[in-house]
């Protein structure tokens, strides 16, 4: 929130500076790129539902709901140049990273301990339960992500060249990111041409957290009667108690995590766009990315085949376990998620728009993407805005298809071998296809009658859409935007 209050003071100052200077300006009059400073507030809520949650595994609650309030302000500094501050926060809710630490639900260390998830040696005697399928209360069960962009646009005085630049700062319960970069356009053949040059970096940090069990089993020195596992029963997939100083023992098949905190994205973004006649534009893009550093999750799961099963919790519901009936047992992981270290991606599309007439447009976009995961995608959508009321008012239905086939080191729950080199149960990298139903409603008003203050209302959008995918995975998204301008 500091931010946003601190940001919105820099826009009435600058907003302020950039009026003065207008006043004092030549007698000759130049087209402003921007006439007058733009504030756009925005603001969506996401829930969805699923079974296939990567946090324990890829079977379990992946219930989430998130808020995100978002600023963005564009300032004129001059005729020629812009300064855009974009600040938002995310908070959300989910029930898969909840289950971090599965048994806080149950007091195995929330009666002692300071409530996060590194464990500090202090716990409940209180026998600990968990479910894949239960929301835990831990620390991990909700975050709030919030992030800061500042940009920089210079146009040519005959509008035919723009530069621009952006540096940006994001933050989470267990990372951090730092991005910048800039961009190049070109406009040609009295504007009805167009070729845009970008590149953008991102230096990324984990702050890693992990499966509780597997924090803890190396917290302990790998001494299953210390620290979290002390007077905690461990049960063999039979439901038997076993003997924690035993042969036969759960371990978790590494005992290295996280080596390398990094994990940077370094992507140039080729554009191409050409006006066909009055009623029809075309556009071309085309995006080289390379990611390197640890690209894998660290608090998602994994469980191999060919290794034993253990639990913690009642053995009554073990033969229940991927059931949702299962609501007090869980299962040690085998492993974190492990990922190679680099991925090269490429996404190519495209975008036609077609004016039909006065009241009906027509807009499309395509896009394949293929990485060195294996991954290959086929995304296409469709928007078809119909105005009314002398254009103040637009409805806009949308529809969206995507399909992608499964990365390399994709498996379900207990499909992988632990002689991998490279596993994930993260069902965003499995074969899928999803559908997605949107309907939006705009109000434009250029004369700008509505006032808040200093602030006239331009426009207001209102979009609610559904999305389904063939995983099981449902979400809706409800969003709303107001652009005002300052007087």
């Amino acid at each position: 929130m500091k931010y946003i209050i601190v940001t919105l003071s820099l826009f009435y100052c600058l907003s302020g500076y950039s009026q003065t200077k207008a006043t004092g300006s030549p007698k000759t009059y130049k087209k402003r790129v921007l006439e007058t400073t733009e504030v756009d507030f925005l603001m969506s809520y996401y829930t969805q539902e699923g079974n296939h949650a990567s946090v324990t595994g890829g079977i379990g609650n992946e219930k989430l709901t998130d808020i995100t309030p978002t600023f963005v302000v564009a300032i004129p500094l001059n005729a020629d140049d812009v300064l855009t501050v974009d600040a938002g926060i995310s908070t959300y809710t989910s029930a898969s990273s909840s289950n971090l630490d599965p048994f806080d639900s149950s007091g195995a260390s929330g009666g002692g301990d300071d409530d996060d998830d590194d464990d500090d040696g202090n716990y409940s005697n209180t026998k600990p339960m968990g479910s894949p399928w239960v929301a835990s209360s831990g620390a991990s069960s909700q975050d709030t992500w919030g992030s800061i962009n500042v940009s920089y646009s210079h146009n040519s005085k005959d509008r035919n060249t723009i530069w621009n630049a952006n540096a940006g700062f994001a933050t989470e319960y267990d990372y951090t990111s730092i991005g910048f970069g800039g961009g190049l356009t070109r406009l040609f053949n009295e504007k009805n041409t167009e070729f845009g040059l970008k590149a953008q970096v991102y230096l990324d940090s984990w702050s890693p957290k992990y499966p509780t069990e597997l924090d803890s089993y190396l917290e302990a020195g790998q001494n299953l009667n210390q620290g979290f596992f002390n007077g905690i029963d461990i049960l063999d997939s039979n439901g038997d108690i076993i003997n924690k100083s035993g042969g036969l023992v759960w371990s978790p098949l590494n005992t290295t995590l996280i080596q390398d905190k990094s994990r940077n994205s370094y992507s140039i973004s080729l554009s191409f766009s050409q006006i066909l006649s009055k009623r029809a534009q075309f556009s071309l893009f085309f995006d080289l990315v390379q990611q390197k550093g640890w690209l894998a999750n660290p608090m998602q799961r994994v469980y191999f085949a060919d290794r034993a099963n253990y639990y913690i919790g009642n053995a009554n519901s073990i033969p229940n376990y991927t059931s949702t009936r299962n609501t007090d047992v869980f299962q040690l992981a085998d492993d974190i998620e492990r990922l190679p270290d680099s991925r090269f991606k490429i996404p190519i599309g495209a975008r036609f728009n077609y004016y039909i007439n006065e009241t009906l447009s027509l807009r499309t976009y395509y896009r394949y993407y293929f990485d060195d995961w294996g991954v290959n995608s086929h995304t296409v959508s469709l928007e078809l805005p119909v105005k009314f009321s002398q254009g103040k008012f637009t409805l806009y239905p949308t529809y969206r298809f995507y399909n992608q086939t499964a990365a390399d080191y994709f498996a379900p729950y207990e499909m992988h071998i632990s002689t991998e080199q490279y596993y994930t149960s993260d069902y965003d990298l499995s074969k899928f296809n999803s559908n997605q139903y949107g309907l939006g409603f705009r109000y434009t008003d250029i004369f700008t009658k509505f006032k808040i203050f200093n602030l006239g209302l331009k426009s207001f959008d209102l979009k609610y859409s559904r999305y389904d995918r063939s995983d099981g995975l449902k979400a809706g998204i409800i969003s709303t935007g107001f652009k005002f301008v300052l007087d």
